[in-house]
């Protein structure tokens, strides 16, 4: 009977072995963010430069690397995750496990998905060859026009879609500027205060126009001095040199800081790293800011993974950056593109001392 029993209990182990074993492989409504490749933007792909300019003067390009990091994120629409893997993730520190929406967004397949990240890759290359050619000194023309209103702001109902932005002037001062580009509105707008009454001259399907209407407030974290329009806009941009990017199979906007560098430091004399190997990671905007993004945290292990040093983040993710940067990485803050060049040349010249570092909350 003792054997029969064991015999028994031997076999429902085993089947409940198996059955767990089963579970484990199943899909699983999560997903799971890993340290992705990194892609030296200095460097280059299937032999041609990853980077590369015309209609000015190249040099050489620096001894040191200029890494864009990324993340790998399984769990999409192609691309599910197993037990197995949501369960392994909880029990790695370069890996963070989430619910697969807070991923993804709303229900896309996996083509809607690929080219929505398209997209924002283009865009964000688009974007750091402005910022980078107003770094060097250009005049890059553009075309400022609204892609959306903020709901609730004073803009909404006064602006529409597609209005192009051509002038602002202050009720308060009569301050007045033409829109040449993007970061005259900014500058213009850093020293404005919230509720001040402008007035903005539009163009509207081909009949000029003028609204006025109160700024805004900035949101919430954006500690930046003056105000908004309560606006989205894009650049039209003419672009006064051919900047071109060799890198498929990259999605998003989070390479745009170091596409931007890049450039700089091809239509800049001399090693602008110093042969140092430099990552990062951040949106870059035409005005030359750099945004934050996500998985900051695994950007950084795939930076150390691939042999950097220092390590370039975006001011808006120094919360996530605190206490959690791998061994042998430093971190720099960084609030624009101007601030992201000294970073690089202090490094270069080892002069890294007072470079701005995320500081714990509250901290100095």
């Amino acid at each position: 009977m003792l054997d029969r029993a064991g015999r028994i209990v031997g076999v429902a182990g085993v089947v409940l072995a198996l059955l767990l074993a089963g579970m484990m492989l199943l899909p699983a409504p999560y997903a799971v963010q890993r340290p992705g490749p990194t892609v030296d933007t200095l460097g280059e792909r299937n032999g041609s430069p990853i980077i590369a300019v015309s209609g000015a003067e190249e040099h050489s390009v620096s001894a040191g690397e200029l890494r864009l990091t990324t993340v790998s994120v399984s769990g999409g629409p192609d691309n599910p995750v197993s037990t197995f893997d949501v369960v392994d993730g909880w029990l790695r520190g370069d890996t963070v496990v989430l619910p697969r929406e807070e991923a993804f967004g709303d229900e896309r397949d996996a083509q809607q998905l690929s080219e929505y990240q398209s997209a924002q890759m283009a865009a964000s290359q688009s974007n750091a060859a402005a910022a980078a050619l107003q770094q060097l000194g250009y005049t890059v023309p553009m075309v400022l026009r609204v892609a959306e209103t903020v709901e609730g702001s004073n803009a909404a109902g006064v602006l529409v879609v597609d209005d192009v932005l051509t002038a602002v002037t202050r009720r308060d001062t009569g301050e007045r500027i033409e829109l040449v580009d993007f970061r005259d509105l900014t500058d213009f707008m850093r020293a404005v205060p919230a509720h001040t009454t402008i007035a903005i001259e539009y163009d509207r399907g081909g009949e000029p126009g003028t609204a006025e209407f109160e700024t805004s407030a900035r949101p919430e974290g954006d500690d930046r001095p003056g105000s908004v329009l309560g606006v989205f806009i894009t650049a039209d941009l003419s672009l006064p040199v051919d900047v071109r990017f060799d890198l498929d199979n990259i999605g998003g906007p989070s390479a745009g800081t170091m596409f931007a560098l890049g450039v700089v430091d091809i239509m800049t004399p001399g090693d602008l790293t110093g042969g140092e190997v430099i990552a990062g990671t951040g949106t870059m905007s035409v005005d030359g800011y750099v945004g934050g993004i996500g998985g900051i945290r695994q950007k950084m292990f795939g930076a150390v993974r691939d042999g950097a040093d220092w390590f370039l983040a975006p001011v808006d993710n120094c919360a996530e950056v605190v206490g959690h940067e791998p061994a042998g990485l430093e971190v720099v803050s960084i609030v624009d593109l101007a601030q992201a060049v000294d970073a690089v040349e202090a490094i270069a010249a080892g002069d890294t001392a007072d470079l701005p570092r995320c500081v714990a909350a509250g901290g100095s």
